[in-house]
């Protein structure tokens, strides 16, 4: 059965070379995650949505790699990249727990041509729990732009604590759901169909970050709503979301 959010192939993706990063900056905002900014040599200048691969060489030569989606807007003179730490995760335990403001990593991108905003068209952003980072991206880039009118961002997560930029998200209009705790007078629920309702309006492309759990069942919301799949593009990682 053929997957109704499956990037257009036609679309090649942007391919970026391996860069030098030295850390600039390096905060933990929320529990198990650090939030990373990143002073990339010869860095090309990125599109919201797009994301990093960062690799480890070990002394004997061996590497892992992740990949982590940009926070940071285009005109950002440093990457932004926000890790989860995964339980057994080569690459984000060293980055949580190791890595210190000054060290270098080694990086490539910017990578993606499919889940990219152009700046210009309206979206409907669908997030689960760290699904949010690439929107976090869009709204920064929507907010120098002067255009947080094309955005609609509904978000979900477990609680609150474990929401990362949950004041900023707050700060752009964005519905918030949470699964464990109230939330204002909304009390704890998944996000439904009736939430995204009145986000939705014609012309606009889906964008959707979670859990392949997540992501799934965010996807049938949509086309329930009656979107197209193709003007839905999905973005899956490991676990994660609300």
């Amino acid at each position: 059965m053929t997957d109704p959010f499956a990037p257009d192939r036609r679309r090649p993706p942007i391919t970026g070379h391996w860069h030098t990063a030295t850390v600039a900056g390096l905060r933990r905002p929320i529990p198990r995650s650090v939030q990373l900014r990143l002073d990339v040599v010869d860095r090309m200048e990125h599109m919201p949505g797009q994301h990093y691969v960062v690799r480890l060489t070990a002394p004997d030569g061996y590497t892992a790699q992740r990949s982590y989606s940009v926070a940071s807007s285009p005109g950002d003179p440093l990457v932004e990249l926000f890790v989860e730490r995964l339980d057994g995760g080569e690459v984000s335990t060293h980055l949580a727990d190791v890595v210190e403001p000054g060290d270098v990593l080694e990086v490539r991108g910017p990578l993606g041509g499919w889940f990219v905003w152009d700046g210009a068209t309206p979206a409907l952003c669908v997030a689960g729990g760290t699904g949010v980072v690439p929107f976090i991206a869009m709204i920064r880039t929507a907010r120098e732009l002067g255009r947080l009118d094309l955005l609609r961002v509904a978000v979900s997560a477990r609680t609150l604590a474990e929401l990362p930029y949950a004041d900023e998200l707050a700060a752009a209009g964005a519905l918030i759901v949470l699964t464990r705790e109230a939330h204002g007078i909304r009390p704890a629920a998944r996000l439904t169909a009736v939430d995204l309702l009145p986000l939705w309006e014609p012309g606009q492309t889906a964008y959707v970050c979670g859990s392949a759990g997540f992501a799934d069942a965010a996807g049938q919301l949509l086309l329930g709503l009656g979107m197209r799949a193709e003007d839905i593009r999905v973005e899956q990682f490991g676990p994660s979301g609300g």
